[in-house]
């Protein structure tokens, strides 16, 4: 078996599992019940498969130069994905746009609550 099979066989891999996170994260976002799961399915497995699909496109391009682009665009999915849910998150909690009964432990009650405490002053 050649290097060059080697690496076809890996980047396939890659683009599979990237693709089964890709379509978690979907099946998550029309299955879960509450706009606080969906976040989280949302983001967590979709991150992590744009890094499988970006690193088999790094295998298959075998342009030493595309690394640093692609890397480039895994970190600002990295970090514009979990800020942008935190935000929704937060306005949800506050628009009170969440069920309650699946929330395991509430720890923005007090610190709401202390905002608008201080907010009717």
């Amino acid at each position: 078996m050649s290097w060059h099979t080697v690496l076809d066989v890996i980047a396939l891999l890659c683009l599979v599992l990237g693709a089964l996170m890709s379509l978690s994260a979907a099946i998550g976002l029309v299955r879960f019940p509450d706009l606080l799961s969906r976040m989280h399915a949302g983001t967590k497995p979709q991150v992590f498969g744009l890094f499988l699909m970006l690193t088999a496109v790094a295998i298959e391009s075998g342009e030493p130069r595309m690394i640093p682009l692609l890397i480039l665009a895994w970190v600002f999915q990295l970090l514009t994905a979990p800020v942008s849910a935190h935000m929704v998150g937060r306005a949800a909690y506050r628009s009170k746009h969440l069920h309650e009964e699946n929330l395991m432990q509430d720890e923005l009650r007090d610190v709401v609550a202390r905002a608008g405490h201080e907010e009717s002053r």
